[in-house]
């Protein structure tokens, strides 16, 4: 559809029963928003402010819980405006501006979470020169290489695909994902490619790095003691968790675009709000539960504020 001067609009047809329950969605969605500003940003905030926090482990667990706000505050407040709307309608520029920094902060995630498990093998398996190897500088580049990387290649995608024509005008989801490439009458060898490309660069490779590194892990720990296996299982185990979850959910995304895999609406739709639910949600759980220290603060934090409020 088309409003306005040259300005093309598309309608985002995967809500489902939006006009009777649109205040109830509403405030679900907004309660699970508050909700994961609120975790992840505490996380963050103790590590920003406790000196112990300090190390490049838990600098990455800041820079990925970080991530996961970015990438909330790209779907939800779009999200909550569509329930209280009676057109659930987008443009294609904003669409398209949806469609890249959503899966450039999913792959930064992939990213970010390659260097914990680079820092996690340094830590366990050559301790001795972790300190040499895992300077302030070092995080730094790796960090700036998770955010900028995927950003450059997607907004290449985009530029790509930005004056290619519509055939199509709705998309059966409720924000901008890969379902765009259905949008576009043709695609051609170059654009797939580059497609490829990314994915390939983005996400197999970050996690077949990934599975071979805490394959290394686990064999040098095998070998070591029950002391070096419990470190190593404590804090390889949150960033396992994660990244099996989140390769589950890329990969169903990715299967159902490509392969127009017909899937029913309601699970489709269940699916799609994982996607941008689980992750941002669970993380702060995870890693402020699992990882000792920042539970520590964690635990101590709330206990000050429970003193406060009873005084």
């Amino acid at each position: 559809m088309e409003q306005g001067l040259n300005v093309t609009y598309l309608a985002l047809d995967g809500h489902v029963g939006v006009h009777e329950f649109r205040y109830l969605y509403f405030v679900l969605v907004l309660i699970v928003y508050v909700l994961i500003l609120c975790s992840n940003c505490t996380v963050v905030y103790l590590i920003w402010k406790q000196p112990d926090l300090h190390e490049p482990m838990y600098v990455f667990i800041a820079a990925l819980l970080l991530n996961s706000v970015l990438l909330s505050t790209n779907i939800y407040p779009k999200l909550l405006l569509d329930f209280l709307s009676d057109t659930q309608i987008i443009s294609f520029s904003a669409c398209l501006f949806q469609f890249v920094t959503l899966y450039s902060l999913v792959d930064s995630e992939f990213l970010l979470l390659a260097a914990m498990a680079y820092d996690r093998y340094v830590s366990i398996c050559r301790p001795l020169h972790y300190q040499s190897i895992m300077r302030r500088n070092v995080v730094g580049i790796l960090l700036a290489l998770s955010w900028l990387l995927p950003a450059c290649q997607f907004a290449g995608l985009a530029a790509m695909r930005v004056n290619q024509k519509l055939c199509r005008f709705s998309l059966k989801v409720i924000f901008c994902n890969n379902s765009m490439y259905k949008l576009f009458c043709e695609t051609s060898a170059a654009v797939s490619f580059y497609g490829v490309f990314v994915l390939i660069n983005l996400s197999l490779c970050p996690v077949i790095f990934i599975v071979f590194t805490y394959t290394r892990i686990l064999l040098i720990c095998y070998r070591s003691s029950a002391d070096v296996r419990r470190k190593a299982a404590h804090t390889c185990l949150p960033h396992l968790l994660v990244l099996s979850n989140y390769f589950f959910l890329i990969t169903f995304d990715v299967i159902t675009v490509r392969l127009e895999a017909d899937i029913p609406h309601i699970p489709r739709l269940i699916m799609t709000l994982q996607f941008v639910v689980y992750n941002p949600l669970f993380n702060p759980v995870i890693y402020g539960l699992k990882m000792k220290e920042i539970s520590k603060h964690l635990k101590k934090l709330l206990f000050q504020r429970n003193i406060a409020d009873t005084q």
